[in-house]
């Protein structure tokens, strides 16, 4: 693909430095549809990227996009705080009757703010209100947001450093093979919990993703995390699974943690909850850790109307039958899985592995900067992806639910240029 220079100078001298995925796609993106964007001047790029997973759906999803336009149209409450909507009534049934109670699922349903951030840290506020204990134990390379109550219990250190305070009240313990198997799965942390000396305040909770998106698509072992639920009842701490980018059926079942058959305590949701792209979150806790007090945690952009009714149309369109979503998903995850196989055959000595569950998947390279490298021929090549990792060292896979076989076959086979042509 031929791209000419795009005019980046506003962005350069009136943005701020800290902007980050233009500097890796440098041109001026103007529309979007499907599993395709396309920049000012005509040229089409296959997104593998769906918004960090608040796309799962699509750019401009045709269906959430009518149910939108009618309800501006006929001037539908746009900014409501709290305030009940009509809007908001109908993703409340809606995710009722189609997410939770399906899945026997009890819980409490909280708007913290429009951010998977505001979810996370409302979750943290809670737990430390039900327990009355401040430590938040996480996990190694885990990413939360950019928030300090968020920040604390991230293991990036150069996100970490951003805060210019100290955090607190958060411990790291391995994640799932963080130690190649060497040792039995929570043995330290056990051991910590059970030693008076051993210097660990008692938890309140503890905070896991299923996938870790950021880190580098490490994915847990459904027995691990079965494993940690376990321990979290039986040392008296909360279990809060952030599915902020892994679920709305990005690893194939609604929420990612159903294949562990576990059910946590607290769970946020962001990212794809409005199915189109528009900020919202969720945070569902079980009905006894409701013990907020009125407006005791709130934000001014929590009732976000307009994506009520995306997330609504989003969850009547594509989980009314949640088992042909997830069958797709699978389904296009194989098809992934087999084209890294083959990425990594190409290049044995170059690749360590690949990883990941239904639509996102990661293959990570032996030179850390080679990822980066990947990723820009990729651009180049018309195929928009990004690099995850402590050091960047993965290629990370996340195109939308939605994407047809062609389209994916499509961006793999770039992919594979792309990894070809920057050995």
């Amino acid at each position: 693909m031929t791209i000419t220079q795009p005019d980046l100078s506003v962005f350069e001298t009136l943005e701020s430095e800290v902007r980050s995925y233009c500097r890796g796609w440098p041109t001026v993106f103007d529309r979007a549809q499907g599993s395709r964007m396309f920049d000012e001047d005509g040229h089409e790029y296959l997104d593998f990227f769906a918004g960090a997973g608040s796309l799962n759906y699509g750019h401009n999803n045709p269906v959430l996009k009518r149910a939108l336009i009618d309800y501006i149209e006929r001037d539908g409450v746009t900014h409501g705080l709290d305030m009940s909507t009509t809007a908001k009534r109908a993703f409340l049934e809606s995710f009722q009757n189609l997410i939770l109670r399906p899945r026997d699922l009890p819980y409490k349903v909280m708007f913290p703010g429009p951010t998977g951030t505001n979810a996370v840290e409302s979750a943290l506020k809670l737990a430390r209100k039900v327990k009355g204990r401040e430590s938040i134990v996480s996990f190694t390379n885990a990413f939360h947001g950019m928030s300090l109550g968020s920040l604390a219990v991230t293991g990036n250190a150069f996100k970490r450093a951003g805060a210019g305070i100290p955090l607190v009240h958060g411990t790291p313990m391995p994640f799932d093979n963080y130690l190649d198997g060497r040792t039995p799965d929570f043995i330290w942390f056990e051991r910590l919990l059970e030693d008076s000396g051993s210097g660990l305040n008692q938890p309140a909770a503890v905070i896991v993703e299923t996938v870790q998106g950021e880190g580098g698509i490490n994915v847990a072992r459904a027995e691990w995390l079965r494993q940690l639920a376990d321990v979290c009842k039986r040392w008296d701490m909360l279990l809060i699974v952030d599915d902020i980018q892994m679920g709305c059926g990005r690893t194939g079942p609604f929420f990612s943690f159903e294949e562990a058959g576990i059910t946590p305590d607290i769970v946020t949701v962001s990212k794809s909850i409005s199915g189109y792209g528009m900020p919202m979150a969720l945070t569902l806790f079980k009905p006894e850790l409701d013990v907020w007090e009125p407006g005791e945690h709130n934000g001014t952009f929590r009732g976000n109307n307009p994506a009520f009714v995306t997330a609504a149309a989003t969850l009547e369109t594509y989980w009314a039958d949640g088992s042909a979503m997830e069958k797709q998903t699978r389904a296009r995850g194989e098809q992934i899985e087999q084209a890294l196989v083959a990425i990594r055959d190409e290049h044995p000595e170059a690749t360590v592995e690949y990883r990941g569950r239904g639509l996102v998947w990661g293959i990570e390279f032996r030179d850390k900067a080679r990822a980066g490298a990947v990723a820009k021929r990729a651009f180049e090549l018309g195929l928009l992806i990004e690099t995850s990792g402590p050091e960047s060292e993965v290629v990370k896979l996340l195109p939308a639910l939605t994407i047809t076989a062609d389209e994916l076959d499509e961006g793999l086979r770039t992919l594979a240029r792309a990894v070809r042509e920057t050995a």
